[in-house]
């Protein structure tokens, strides 16, 4: 029932996008067309969770013992760091078309708080490593879920007839707050 209510948690009540507003940058600047979007997910969703695994084990088994908590945060990047440019350099030999379509954003992951945040947070939720794993998987599955919906609403906003001053951005932030308070409704069910 535990790893329900986690699943359940970071993919609906606590969006990390939606209702918490990590990860924004990605989700603006990919949310273009749903098939980039559930590509970008798939790179947030591995990097998230062998992020998330990384960390943990760097935390309780050098950080902790030895008494460096203190580097927490440097560590985190670094170690997130490093397994981006492996995202890159995979998903350049593997999907040219899919690296091309991300563009600047790949390397933007490094960056994205909301791979940093959720590491950070399966720490100070005291997960031990199987539930960081799950909470890392939903909140990636929240993220990219949030960015297809995103993408889905932007495709259609393309077709439709917006008035001149909202096109582009501003009626993708406005489009984006409502969603966001259509992920509030979730609070309830945790």
């Amino acid at each position: 029932m535990e790893y329900f209510v986690i699943i359940v948690s970071a993919i609906f009540v606590s969006n990390i996008v939606l209702a918490q507003f990590l990860g924004i940058c990605p989700f603006l600047g990919v949310s273009k067309n749903i098939s980039t979007s559930i590509g970008m997910g798939a790179a947030v969703l591995f990097v998230m969770t062998l992020a998330t695994i990384s960390t943990w084990v760097f935390q309780y088994y050098i950080l902790n013992p030895f008494g460096l908590g203190f580097m927490q945060t440097i560590v985190f990047i670094l170690v997130i760091a490093a397994l981006v440019q492996m995202v890159e350099i995979i998903l350049k030999k593997v999907s040219p078309a899919l690296y091309q379509a991300l563009g600047v954003y790949l390397p933007l992951i490094t960056t994205n708080c909301a791979v940093l945040g959720v590491a950070i947070l399966t720490i100070q939720k005291q997960y031990n490593l199987m539930e960081g794993a799950v909470f890392s998987i939903a909140t990636a599955i929240g993220f990219t879920l949030a960015m297809v919906i995103f993408a889905g609403i932007r495709e259609h906003l393309d077709l439709m007839e917006v008035p001149k001053g909202m096109r582009g951005v501003p009626i993708a932030l406005v489009v984006a707050g409502i969603l966001a308070m259509a992920f509030m409704g979730f609070t309830g069910l945790v």
